[in-house]
């Protein structure tokens, strides 16, 4: 099992980043916020999770190791593979996770893409006596939620929100709607806007 990977940063996309390890490129699928808090060139430290499959190995890649546990917790869950898992800690952090279970509350849980109200009070069930297992969430770092210069933050969450199967033009129109709120705190980082725009297409 690989868990921990350290190296150099060679290229990002929308839903992923390469690591350049001594000259050895490895490619981990992240969430937007993870893909927002690294920059080409610069080293950085990803908590990982592989997914064996008959034909594929795919590496998944988290800021911070709860997040990371978080993900691979949900997959525990029957019918929850690692696309909406990867869905789910796009959404809700370790901790909002964890309460959203041990609280039952099921309106959160579907919040996210994939899941529903049955989906939902299924994962309950099976996770309620798992849960504990998260323990403590840490504050988010600083750098997990730096927002990159001009626009590109709209690029970022589109793509982020696209990557989590809703369409490009439910994305477009959820940064449309968050706009304001960077415009009110240019501040805010993409992991905070993700989540906004994640709550406007839920409503």
């Amino acid at each position: 099992m690989i868990a921990q990977l350290t190296g150099v940063v060679a290229s990002v996309g929308g839903t992923w980043v390469v690591l350049d390890l001594s000259g050895f490129g490895v490619r981990a699928l992240c969430t937007p916020a993870t893909v927002a808090a690294v920059r080409v060139g610069e080293s950085t430290t990803l908590h990982t999770s592989l997914v064996v499959r008959e034909d594929s190995l795919t590496l998944y890649g988290f800021a911070d190791a709860d997040e990371r546990d978080a993900f691979e917790l949900v997959q525990s869950a029957s019918g929850i593979g690692p696309k909406i898992a990867q869905a789910v800690v796009s959404v809700l952090p370790p901790g909002d996770l964890r309460a959203a279970i041990a609280h039952e509350n099921v309106t959160a849980l579907t919040r996210v893409p994939g899941i529903g109200p049955k989906g939902a009070q299924k994962m309950i069930i099976e996770l309620k006596d798992k849960v504990n297992a998260l323990g403590a969430v840490p504050n988010l770092s600083p750098a997990a939620n730096a927002l990159p210069t001009g626009e590109v933050w709209r690029e970022q969450v589109a793509s982020g929100l696209e990557s989590l199967g809703w369409s490009a033009k439910d994305a477009a129109a959820a940064v449309d709607r968050v706009a304001p709120l960077r415009e009110d705190d240019p501040g805010l980082g993409i992991g905070e806007l993700m989540r906004a725009a994640l709550r406007s297409l839920a409503r």
